[in-house]
Formats: C-alpha cells, structure tokens, sequence
C-alpha cells in the first residue's frame, strides 16, 4: 500500500500516526530558510542585460539575479572608509608630493579696538 511510507504505528497503541519522511522536512526547512525579493521599475535594459548575461553563463534570470547579488554584497563586506581614506588610498601608488612649508611668524593685530 502506498500509504505504509506515510503511516506508521505507533509502540503504545496500534493507531496510524501520520509520519513525514525525512526528505521533505528537509525540503521545508531550506524552503522556510529562503526569502524572496520583488523587483518593482526595473528598466528594460537591464533586464535585457540580464537576460543575455544569464544566456551567456547557461543559468536562469533568476539564478543569475542571485548570483550577482551575492558576488556584490560580499564584496561590500569590508568596513566602511572615510572620504580623505578613499582619496589616500586612491592616489598613493602615484607618490607623495614634499611641501615646502614657510615658517610661522608672529600672529598680526587685527586692529580692533
């Protein structure tokens, strides 16, 4: 009978319990795990882009979304660098530049009485 996967009985009493095999719990708990995104006012051009990037790499539109936002979002995971670390870090394989810095004379009267 088909229905002995799904029945078993119970030691104590000789009543069916329904029982779920182990597969589809499984199942469900990765199910429960995911979440799904909506993405509202996507261009047109990006989903052509999208599309023929996913064509080109043998994958779904949507396995091709999730790949790319993974890849992106794990990139991003560095911590968060000021403006003047940004500027730093983007000109120092040019060099540095030595100033020549004039010394520091009296302070003026303003003239203020």
């Amino acid at each position: 009978m088909p229905q002995e996967v799904w029945l078993r009985h119970s030691e104590r009493m000789s009543i069916p319990v329904p029982v779920r095999p182990i597969a589809i719990i499984a199942i469900n708990d990765i199910i429960d795990d995911m979440a799904s995104i909506t993405i509202r006012k996507l261009p047109e051009n990006t989903k052509r882009r999208l599309r023929i990037r996913a064509a080109r790499n043998g994958r779904s539109m949507e396995q091709e979304a999730r790949e790319l936002l993974e890849l992106g979002l794990a990139r991003d995971d560095a911590e968060p660098v000021s403006l003047g670390e940004a500027i730093r870090r983007r000109f120092a394989p040019l060099g540095g530049v030595d100033l020549k810095i004039p010394p520091r004379g009296p302070i003026r009267d303003p003239g203020i009485r």
